[in-house]
């Protein structure tokens, strides 16, 4: 069993920064490829990014390329999402996830843990 928090949104401004994180707890965090995704209100949760269990293999959906940074720290059990020149369209709750899926993966299905979540408003 994996806990995952999330934790770092809130409130910013379009052409802002914020940095998501999110803290794992329980099994060992390096087996896990970890996940972000996010879902605005009336639509289905969507890929943002993802990072592989050594971080040698990172992938973005096509929205955030140039914009978003996945990253981890395996000694802190931590999984980040830097969120720069945000839009207004990024505008949603952020999950992260993890997997034991070898590589990475875009599909919510494939992860085996979720964090609550954490709401992220950017305002124009």
């Amino acid at each position: 069993q994996v806990q995952l928090v999330e934790s770092g949104g809130g409130l910013v401004q379009a052409g802002g920064s914020l940095r998501l994180s999110c803290a794992a707890s329980g099994r060992t965090f390096s087996n896990y490829g970890m996940g972000w995704f996010r879902q605005a209100p009336g639509k289905e949760r969507e890929f943002v990014a993802a990072i592989s269990w050594s971080g040698s293999s990172i992938h973005y959906a096509d929205s955030v390329k140039g914009r978003f940074t996945i990253s981890r720290d395996n000694a802190k059990n931590t999984v980040y999402l830097q969120m720069n020149k945000p839009k207004p369209e990024d505008t949603a709750v952020y999950y992260c996830a993890a997997t034991l899926l070898i590589g990475w993966t875009p599909t919510p299905d494939d992860y085996d843990y979720w964090g609550q979540g954490t709401q992220v408003t950017v305002s124009s």
